[in-house]
């Protein structure tokens, strides 16, 4: 008897923590490309419980949404729904995640600040592969470009990959730039640049880019209204 409560405590138990995990908040990006740039100023409120809204931001045509959330799905149908017209992309699950648990101080900013750019990887497979190839490994191999971002107070670095976008999003403390921080990754730490050098042969600019412009900065939008909680 004493042996089918503990079995059934112990399932007891890893059901919850299955569960939990599931409801655990989560990044997510929605990034909504209208036929021009003139009509995303058309707002859509969306009601949605249980959602941490970052950043509502554009470049050119294109809007994304970045929140934080433990109902993913839920937040795919209410963006689906809203924008039913339009071409909608989600990131999610990101393959690269840098935070501070890498760095010798640990310590966290209260407030963030997010800057948010996106880039293709190349059309060949192979080089797509490789390029994660080099992410999954990075902290072990290039243990110096962690070491670049913890200098710059960087305190995370996600990068998310849907077809071959790539999303990028750098939290820094809030009240400092990215201008101001980014330089402190390459002081007196040349495997950095060694890094980012080796990277842009996999890297290309998405559509509506500039011959030979890469990486695009979506810019602010500063009302909040897009997205409400109830």
């Amino acid at each position: 008897m004493m042996k089918k409560i503990v079995i059934v405590s112990v399932l007891i138990i890893f059901c919850a923590n299955v569960f939990a995990q599931d409801k655990q908040v989560k990044p997510v990006i929605a990034e909504i490309i209208f036929p021009s740039q003139s009509d995303y100023l058309t707002r859509i409120k969306i009601k949605m419980a249980g959602i941490h809204l970052e950043n509502v931001m554009y470049w050119q045509n294109r809007v994304i949404f970045y929140v934080k959330t433990a109902d993913v799905e839920s937040f795919e149908q209410q963006i689906n729904k809203a924008y039913s017209k339009y071409k909608v992309v989600f990131f999610q699950n990101p393959f690269y995640d840098f935070e501070r648990k890498y760095c010798s101080d640990k310590s966290v900013a209260e407030e963030w600040s997010n800057t948010i750019i996106s880039a293709n990887l190349v059309k060949d497979p192979k080089m797509q592969q490789g390029y994660l190839n080099y992410h999954a490994t990075q902290f072990q191999k290039w243990p110096e470009v962690s070491q670049g971002f913890c200098n710059a107070h960087f305190q995370q670095l996600l990068v998310f990959k849907t077809g071959r976008q790539l999303m990028l999003v750098i939290s820094i403390p809030k009240g400092k730039t990215l201008d101001e921080l980014n330089p402190l990754t390459t002081k007196n730490n040349p495997r950095v640049d060694e890094w980012n050098n080796m990277m842009k042969k996999y890297q290309e600019g998405i559509e509506g880019t500039k011959p030979g412009e890469v990486w695009v900065f979506f810019n602010d939008i500063k009302a909040k209204s897009y997205i409400k909680n109830r």
